[in-house]
């Protein structure tokens, strides 16, 4: 079939979106809409920066060709930079389809689908609903209502209890937090399939890598290095595992051995379950009280809070403390 031919018929689609359809570019991520659609070319313009960008038909035609000539599809990574727009409005056309997972675009005679956003079911800021199961909502619930009680712009001035209270809400929160972000992390790398930034509202994540060593057997180790002409004693050094079982058995103390620099800091020691059982409480009873159009919806949001009080935190008192 000639490019003509597609071409065409993706300008039709294109015509038939509703004005407010948005795409989504399958590297950046970006939300993108459809301004203009003419003869030669396509004009999308990006929700972030309100940039309008002219796709010219040439550059369809040249993707088209790649896609045809391509194994199991085009592979995405190959798009030279600026042309993420490219493949996500060619996604419209009834015969081209993106498989993200594969990282790849390919033709297909069977139904597609395309890179257009399903907005009919995203929550608008109106429309919110409490994450069930989520600790780090609930911490952070009690974080936000004592940073709008206290002015934490001059925290000498404010009472020891207060920045006790500061201190384990902003403790809890961030273990919650990077437990919740590593399962964030965990969904989110199985999307990505290049070195390229994926942006979105807030920001952007890259995929990376990171090399970790660690030796082989000592004896294997020490063997090839003495085959290269390298004594065992340039590489051999205290193991503190065996010298600390030493101390144990000679009349040696650690300060002998050690060179021992103490710092002071604080840990968190408890916390009082029934102290954050009691000020949610005061939230319900505040926000009943208040005129606000959100009140309702924040107070139902504190009901569900209180019935999963237990879970506001899985920290134990004494030496589980870490």
């Amino acid at each position: 079939m000639p490019f003509s031919v597609s071409w065409h018929t993706l300008l039709e689609h294109l015509d038939e979106l509703p004005a407010d359809a948005t795409l989504i570019t399958p590297l950046s991520h970006s939300r993108i809409h459809i301004t203009d659609v003419q003869e030669h070319r396509v004009i999308v313009q990006f929700d972030e920066s309100n940039e309008k960008r002219p796709l010219q038909r040439e550059q369809f035609e040249t993707l088209y060709h790649q896609i045809q000539t391509a194994h199991d599809g085009f592979d995405l990574d190959r798009l030279p930079p600026d042309a993420d727009p490219y493949p996500a409005v060619l996604s419209v056309h009834p015969r081209f389809e993106i498989d993200e997972d594969a990282g790849v675009i390919a033709e297909t005679d069977g139904p597609t689908t395309t890179q257009l956003a399903d907005t009919a079911h995203e929550p608008d800021d109106d429309d919110r609903t409490e994450p069930e199961g989520l600790n780090v909502y609930s911490d952070g619930l009690l974080l936000i209502d004592a940073l709008e009680r206290h002015d934490v712009t001059d925290l000498p001035e404010l009472e020891t209890a207060t920045l006790v209270n500061l201190y384990t809400l902003l403790s809890d929160v961030q273990r919650d937090a990077n437990d919740f972000r590593q399962e964030v992390a965990d969904v989110l790398l199985s999307r990505l399939h290049h070195d390229r930034p994926v942006a979105g509202q807030y920001g952007s994540v890259q995929r990376t890598s990171r090399r970790n060593r660690s030796l082989k057997d000592d004896e294997d180790v020490l063997s090839m290095l003495e085959a290269e002409g390298i004594d065992r004693e340039r590489v051999m050094s205290v193991d503190r595992q065996k010298v600390d079982e030493a101390l144990e058995v000679t009349t040696l103390t650690e300060s002998d051995v050690y060179e021992i620099d103490e710092s002071e800091y604080v840990r968190k020691a408890e916390v009082d379950d029934d102290v954050k059982e009691s000020r949610l409480q005061g939230l319900k009873d505040r926000l009943a009280a208040s005129e606000e159009t959100e009140a309702e919806e924040l107070q139902q949001e504190i009901e569900a809070l209180e019935d999963r009080i237990d879970d506001l935190t899985s920290f134990r008192a004494g030496t589980e403390i870490q």
